[in-house]
């Protein structure tokens, strides 16, 4: 199973100089994935939002800087928002960034969580599936055509006989499908044999794992095999050197965070008794000393059959040296904890290609 890490890249929405702020976070970002992959760590996940509360609005160009200071390490965003932006550039940006990593790119894509991008670009949320669907069409039709005549959508113009460059390193540039849940999404996906990653932020895990069934169940009912489909949690969580230093350093940016957005949407206010119940053997949040999530991230793994397992650590206003701290346990410590359990090696030494 691989292991990684995502982020938003937050930022304090009320500084006064955002552009400094946002200075600041970028140049912390590209340390945190520098060192993810020095500690060995499998993956590197950015999400696009367009708000003053994150920096990045183009995963692809801060992938590219982290490229060409990273060696092993998969850089992806987390998550595309595909249904306001053009796939072919998508495409073109995300080929580009393989290009400078030597094959490590990959696209998550989804519709996003967050609409603020819709207006933006001029798009009518009337169309949000629709816009989703054929812009994902389109895009495997790009990464699976170097010339490409396309006339599938409604509210995209066609493509006639044109090549779309550059092409990517690798031989098909991975395009993950993310969800928050929705059955139809996750079918969809299954029936389209894409991998999917599925976040989980909130409950008990395991009330995800019929997502899971449901998944393969709709890949083999279309034909595909379903033990070739990847699939992937993606949680919230932090490490630190012992489990009440974690708690006690992750409650308080997750909670204002999570109240912020809780206050757009309706939600009611968080407490720190959800988060203490959240960060139990059964909730959402992974957290803790490395033995505690280690342990937790084997026994998901049981549950959800899953190839890969992305925590969000730098939630809120962290720390910066917080956050390099728990990204060194998580590759020295964590990370070896779970491949021996998993792989049976000795040593949980990270496996070889």
């Amino acid at each position: 199973m691989e292991l990684g890490l995502y982020t938003f890249a937050d930022v304090d929405p009320n500084a006064e100089n955002k552009g400094a702020e946002a200075h600041r976070r970028l140049k912390d970002l590209l340390e945190e994935i520098e060192l993810a992959d020095q500690v060995g760590l499998d993956v590197f996940g950015l999400g696009e939002h367009h708000r003053a509360d994150y920096a990045v609005s183009s995963p692809s160009t801060v992938l590219a800087a982290a490229a060409v200071r990273t060696k092993n390490i998969r850089l992806s965003s987390a998550v595309s928002v595909l249904s306001s932006d053009e796939p072919v550039r998508v495409f073109q940006q995300f080929s580009t960034v393989d290009l400078l990593s030597d094959g490590r790119a990959e696209i998550m894509a989804g519709r996003g969580s967050f609409i603020e991008s819709f207006p933006l670009f001029g798009y009518d949320l009337g169309d949000y599936d629709q816009l989703f669907s054929e812009k994902l069409d389109l895009l495997l039709a790009i990464r699976d055509q170097e010339v490409l005549s396309w006339n599938e959508g409604r509210l995209r113009p066609p493509i006639n006989a044109r090549g779309v460059y550059p092409r990517p390193l690798q031989d098909r540039l991975p395009i993950w499908i993310a969800v928050g849940g929705t059955p139809e999404s996750v079918a969809r996906a299954g029936a389209m044999g894409l991998p999917l990653a599925i976040a989980i932020i909130g409950g008990e895990y395991r009330r995800f794992a019929p997502m899971f069934d449901l998944y393969r169940e709709a890949a083999r009912r279309a034909g595909q095999d379903p033990a070739a489909l990847k699939t992937s949690i993606n949680v919230h969580g932090f490490i630190a050197d012992t489990t009440e230093a974690a708690a006690e350093q992750f409650y308080g940016p997750q909670a204002e965070v999570m109240n912020r957005l809780g206050r757009e949407r309706g939600w009611g206010p968080t407490s720190r008794a959800h988060f203490d119940a959240a960060r139990g053997p059964q909730g959402n949040l992974f957290l803790g000393e490395p033995e505690v999530v280690a342990e937790k991230i084997v026994a998901a793994h049981r549950v959800f059959r899953n190839d890969r397992f992305l925590l969000q650590m730098a939630i809120g206003l962290m720390p910066h040296a917080q956050i390099m701290r728990g990204i060194e346990l998580y590759g020295t410590k964590v990370a070896p904890l779970v491949r021996k359990e998993l792989t049976g090696s000795a040593d949980g030494a990270k496996p070889t290609a």
